[in-house]
C-alpha cells in the first residue's frame, strides 16, 4: 500500500463479546495506539441492562413492519458522473423524513451504503466514496435539519438528545434507531438492484449506527466516525462540549435518567455486532468523549479495524489530510471486506 492511502489493520475474528484488542497502527501518519492503554470494559457496559435484547427486538418489529412509500421527489443535480434526487419517506410514529440518493448516471447499480449524520443533521448528501456500482442515501433522522423537522422535537443537540429521556420507550433515540433501520428499507426501495448494503455514520449517527447494527441482518459491513453514546458510565463522568454534557447534567438533576440511556449505550450494542466494522476514533476530541468512542470500539463482537485520528470536531493542521485518508480507508474497507 501506498504512503499517500492510510494502513487499514487486519480486523480480529473473534465472535466473543469482548474481543481481544489488536494493536494498531497506520502507515500513513493516522496515529498508533497501544492496546494496553485502554482499560477493559465492565461487564455491566457489555452485557447491558435487563431487557436490553427485548427492548430493542421490540423496536426492530416495529420498524420492520412499515412501509416507508419511498419516491424520488426532484433531481438537484447531474454532476461528476453522478445524479444526486432528494427522496422522501415515512419511518415510525407516522413520521415523514427526507434524504438525498446520490447514484451513478450511468450502468448498474450493486451497492447502497446508508450513510448516517452527525448531530446538526444534513444540508446535503455526504462527498460520496470511492466505490464502483455504489448508490449511497443520506437520510435525515427525525427532529434534526434539513430534512427531519418534526414539530415538538428539539434541532439542537443539546436539546434533542434530552427529548423524552424520561423513559426508554419515549427517549427520541429510540426513534432514531429506528429511522435507521427504516432508512436501510427505503433505500432497498429506491435501489431495488441493489445486492449489497453497507452502512455508514458519524458522531451521532455512528452511535446511532452500532445500536442499529446487532439486529441489522441487511448490512455487510459497516464504517463508524468518532462514534458518540458508547460507554455511558464513563460518559456520564466526563465533561464534554456536546450533548452528552446535557445528560450529565441531566442525570445530577434526575439520577433515574441513567437508568433510561443504559438502554441506549453504544457500546453495549456493539457487543452485540456481528458485521466488520471499521472504526475512526479521535485521541482527543471535546465534543464526544475519546473514552466513549474507543469504548464502541474495543466492545465490537465481529471483525473489526482502527483508525486514529489526532482529533475530532476540532480543526487542526493535517485534519483536511486525514479526513481524506479516512474516507479511503472507507471506501477500501468496505470494497476489500466481504464480497457481494
Amino acid at each position: 500500500m501506498s504512503s499517500a492511502q492510510p494502513a487499514v489493520h487486519s480486523p480480529t475474528t473473534s465472535t466473543e463479546s469482548s474481543p481481544t484488542p489488536v494493536p494498531v497502527t497506520s502507515s500513513a501518519g493516522l496515529g498508533a495506539f497501544d492496546a494496553d492503554d485502554f482499560p477493559p470494559l465492565g461487564e455491566a457496559v457489555l452485557r447491558g441492562p435487563d431487557g436490553f435484547d427485548a427492548f430493542w427486538q421490540v423496536a426492530r418489529d416495529e420498524a420492520l413492519v412499515v412501509d416507508p412509500q419511498a419516491e424520488r421527489v426532484e433531481v438537484l443535480s447531474r454532476e461528476d458522473g453522478r445524479v444526486v434526487t432528494r427522496v422522501r419517506f415515512r419511518t415510525t410514529d407516522g413520521i415523514e423524513l427526507g434524504g438525498w440518493l446520490s447514484e451513478p448516471a450511468e450502468g448498474p447499480v450493486r451497492r447502497v451504503v446508508v450513510r448516517l449524520h452527525g448531530y446538526g443533521g444534513a444540508e446535503g448528501p455526504h462527498d460520496p466514496l470511492d466505490l464502483a456500482e455504489t448508490a449511497e442515501l443520506t437520510p435525515v433522522l427525525r427532529g434534526l435539519p434539513t430534512l427531519g423537522l418534526v414539530d415538538g422535537i428539539p434541532t439542537t443537540g443539546d436539546l434533542h438528545v434530552l427529548h423524552g429521556i424520561a423513559h426508554r420507550d419515549t427517549y427520541v433515540h429510540r426513534g432514531c434507531v429506528q429511522d435507521a433501520w427504516v432508512s436501510l428499507t427505503a433505500a432497498l426501495r429506491l435501489v431495488p438492484g441493489a445486492q449489497r448494503v453497507d452502512l455508514t455514520g458519524s458522531s451521532f449517527g455512528g452511535g446511532i449506527g452500532a445500536l442499529a447494527l446487532p439486529l441489522e441482518d441487511r448490512v455487510t459491513a459497516a464504517c463508524l466516525d468518532v462514534p458518540s453514546f458508547g460507554n455511558h458510565p464513563a460518559r456520564l463522568e466526563t465533561p464534554c462540549a456536546g450533548s452528552g454534557e446535557s445528560v450529565r447534567l441531566a442525570v445530577l438533576d434526575d439520577p433515574s435518567v441513567r437508568d433510561v440511556v443504559a438502554y441506549f449505550d453504544a457500546a453495549t450494542a456493539a457487543a452485540r455486532v456481528r458485521q466488520p466494522v471499521l472504526v475512526s476514533a479521535a485521541r482527543v476530541d471535546p465534543v464526544v468523549p475519546p473514552v466513549g468512542q474507543l469504548s464502541v470500539y474495543y466492545a465490537l463482537g465481529g471483525p473489526r479495524s482502527l483508525l486514529l485520528l489526532t482529533a475530532g470536531h476540532s480543526e487542526y493542521p493535517e485534519q483536511e489530510r486525514e479526513e481524506r485518508l479516512m474516507r479511503a480507508a472507507y471506501a477500501e474497507w468496505l470494497r476489500t471486506g466481504p464480497q457481494i
